[in-house]
């Protein structure tokens, strides 16, 4: 395939491609630019069609999203992007919007691609405000965001003329969602642009990477710092990079370990991408050495310091003008360096506490790798944290508890807060939760506050088989009046956290089916540790588990998920 030419997406359809020239890879075959028209053909159809105006799209597969996208345009929709199928999303929608197009579960499609028809196409107006995308603000509650037309198409522009030369002819791999900006932009309206041909399917594990690479010709790899720091050495990493021509990377800074890690398997460093979904791309740099920190400028951006922190001057914003950013910066000669967050400073009984300066202080405990602070309101603000425990951490967890755990860890932040806004509630995870996009929400972190759920540590898992270790605190609410004087976990709170750690573990269908081959053999008394071992079957959508500690099999069995009838 020879290097096409970049169409501005505004006149894609309307300059059109060659007929056979690929646009996707989808369940094996090769997806040409007249199959890609008639499938945007049949939802625009559908959507013009349609008394409504705002729309949500939700679907796994990138070719089917870009064909309803780009059909939804066209019949000049405003399109709602959700980054996940949460019922209290699909809730939150439905005030929002007229009507759904997708994988969204609960709700009758009001939108269904109609037959294939032949229709002339119309250079998209670049300034319609035609897509919303939601982000978490510092209260963990997800933020509409507007686009215009021109806002994305621009941005699109900026890469095309930063990473075009470098991707070369290449397939389009990604790790991410394209229910995201980063995802949408990279996954998505960039390749359609540039006549990049791009995979529908996520990857979603490094199996799946390694598989998906080996063999291209040429491909480069969409990710993000939270795949790319889990990288496991021992797959054919060599083998599958031959043909990786980059690698990119966005949602926050790469960690050391991810970077090494890169360098070392990928056989090249991530090209990171700076920006926000309210900003748009800002800066982007590859960390060829450990001195490369500087971010370089995308084309058309400007920026400043105001108040010690980065403004922003670019097409890719919302208004005209300067928007000022909450990262504080040092400028550059090309660019600027990163010095941290200056928005995480909250107020706590009438005091002003760093969130990121305290989780700096767990950190150099040595018993946390990493630590995220939240702010938990009710009649008196408080902080909570949740960490993954260091080996030396668990160790102190396992031989003298939880509470002595968080008795170290609040002694050494002692020196560092006053008494009255030290940390009251603690949670220890074997990792921090991430969603599609590779990043961690305060909505997510607020979710694992939940007392009902246990102290878990993962001591191995792959792409079908985890092993978890289970504290089983005497603390827990199941414990509660079952039974009085003889407190045992009862059978429903075992199925519900066989369930949910599945759910972490591996990507189940949404919907919990039956259960088959159930059995309780013993009691779950408080202060034991249990492991639970767990085996996924993709085919069959089972998730088989086991809960055994030194005293034998306490329960067994396997559930079945799909899609409801």
């Amino acid at each position: 395939m020879a290097m096409a030419d970049f169409i501005a997406l505004d006149q894609l359809l309307a300059k059109g491609r060659p007929i056979d020239h690929p646009i996707a890879l989808r369940a094996g075959t090769v997806l040409d630019f007249a199959g890609f028209s008639q499938m945007v053909s049949g939802w625009y159809g559908a959507f013009a069609a349609d008394p409504g105006q705002r729309y949500a799209l939700y679907f796994e597969d990138c070719v089917e999203f870009a064909a309803a996208l780009f059909g939804a345009w066209q019949a000049g929709k405003q399109v709602y992007l959700p980054s996940d199928l949460l019922p209290a999303t699909a809730e939150r929608l439905r005030r929002e919007v007229d009507g759904f197009a997708g994988d969204i579960p609960d709700s009758l499609p009001q939108v269904r691609a109609g037959e294939p028809r032949q229709v002339d196409w119309q250079p998209l107006p670049r300034e319609a405000l035609a897509l919303t995308v939601y982000t978490s603000g510092t209260t963990g509650l997800p933020s509409a965001i507007p686009k215009r037309l021109a806002q994305l198409f621009d941005e699109v522009l900026a890469l095309a003329t930063c990473f075009d030369e470098r991707a070369g002819e290449s397939v389009v791999l990604a790790t991410v969602s394209h229910q995201h900006i980063y995802g949408l932009l990279f996954r998505v309206l960039w390749p359609l642009a540039s006549g990049r041909p791009f995979a529908a399917q996520r990857l979603l594990y490094p199996e799946d990477m390694v598989a998906a690479m080996t063999g291209q010709t040429a491909c480069v790899l969409v990710a993000s710092p939270a795949h790319l720091k889990r990288l496991p050495a021992g797959l054919p990493w060599g083998q599958a990079c031959i043909s990786l021509r980059a690698v990119f990377s966005s949602g926050g800074p790469l960690l050391q370990e991810a970077l090494t890690d890169s360098r070392a398997l990928l056989g090249q460093a991530p090209l990171e991408v700076y920006g926000s979904s309210e900003t748009g791309g800002i800066a982007w740099r590859q960390r060829r050495h450990d001195t490369d920190a500087a971010w370089q400028l995308l084309p058309g951006v400007q920026v400043r310091v105001e108040g010690g922190a980065l403004a922003v001057c670019s097409p890719h914003l919302a208004q005209p003008g300067w928007q000022t950013t909450s990262d504080r910066v040092r400028l550059t000669e090309q660019g600027f360096e990163l010095l941290g967050r200056a928005d995480r400073i909250v107020k706590l009984e009438e005091k002003r506490v760093s969130l990121s300066a305290v989780e700096a202080a767990l950190l150099a405990t040595g018993l946390l790798a990493e630590a995220r602070l939240v702010v938990r309101e009710g009649a008196r603000s408080t902080l909570a944290v949740l960490g993954v425990p260091t080996e030396q951490g668990w160790a102190l967890l396992e031989a003298e508890g939880k509470r002595a755990l968080s008795q170290r860890l609040r002694t050494a932040l002692a020196s560092e807060l006053e008494a009255s806004v030290l940390p009251r509630h603690w949670r220890y995870l074997w990792r921090l939760p991430l969603n599609a996009q590779g990043k961690t929400t305060d909505e997510a972190l607020r979710a694992l506050l939940d007392p009902r759920r246990p102290t878990v540590r993962c001591l191995s898992v792959t792409d079908n088989t985890a092993t978890l270790r289970l504290y089983i605190s005497p603390e827990l609410p199941y414990f509660d009046g079952h039974f009085p004087g003889s407190p045992i976990l009862p059978g429903v709170a075992q199925l519900e956290w066989v369930v949910r750690l599945g759910q972490e573990c591996f990507s189940l269908p949404a919907h919990f089916l039956r259960m088959d081959a159930v059995k309780f053999q013993q009691l779950i008394q408080p202060g034991q540790m249990l492991e639970l071992l767990l085996g996924y079957q993709r085919e069959r959508a089972t998730l088989s588990f086991t809960m055994q500690s030194p005293a034998g099999v306490h329960a067994s069995g396997r559930l079945v998920f799909g899609h409801p009838a």
